[in-house]
């Protein structure tokens, strides 16, 4: 039976993650200098907000650890962090993203020389990029109603229902921050100097 806290959350919760998706995806394609908004690349920011999924992961598993424990307000705690950084990380990664191109996989020819051996070790490294970059945006679009109705669960004290969640979440949860950091090094060498 769902409690009433849960039911008072249900709408909000869809609603959020509904458009979160869809505000960043126009957002993932609107460039400030379209606006006559001149700004240089926030490059500073991909290798920090790859680092708050490493972070996020690590906490995902510090969590764990610390429920497997008996440590229900550190669990609590490090989930609540855990969640603030994701949202700074789509913070920065919006920001990012609107105020410098898309940098695309396997862009090698920054001086005009590429050769067979190169283009054919990008060719299938870009093939298993794409994968892991797919499943990652998939599971990440996925996860937000997921985590959202886990965390409601806890806070409602509702521990049965938000165990039996949790344990579908956090390994989706996992996948994404450990993505987010293999997608980050990934692209990295291609980013524009």
């Amino acid at each position: 039976m769902e409690n009433s806290v849960e039911k008072k959350f249900n709408k909000p919760i869809i609603f959020v993650s509904i458009l979160i998706p869809i505000v960043v995806a126009i957002l993932f394609n609107v460039k400030l200098k379209d606006f006559g908004i001149i700004v240089e690349p926030l490059s500073f920011l991909p290798p920090i907000y790859a680092s708050i999924n490493g972070l996020t992961a690590i906490l995902l598993i510090a969590a764990v650890i610390a429920i497997k424990n008996g440590k229900r307000k550190l669990h609590e705690n490090i989930m609540t962090t855990a969640i603030g950084c994701s949202v700074i990380f789509l913070v920065m990664y919006v920001a990012y993203h609107m105020s410098a191109d898309s940098t695309k996989f396997g862009d090698l020819d920054h001086n005009g020389i590429v050769d067979a051996t190169e283009l054919a070790a990008v060719g299938s490294m870009r093939l298993v990029y794409f994968l892991i970059l797919i499943t990652h945006i998939i599971l990440s679009i996925i996860i937000i109603p997921m985590v959202l109705f886990t965390y409601v669960r806890a806070l409602s004290r509702d521990f049965d229902r938000h165990k039996k969640l949790a344990r579908i979440t956090f390994p989706i949860w996992l996948y994404v921050a450990i993505t987010g950091v293999v997608v980050y090094l990934m692209i990295a060498p291609y980013y524009a100097n």
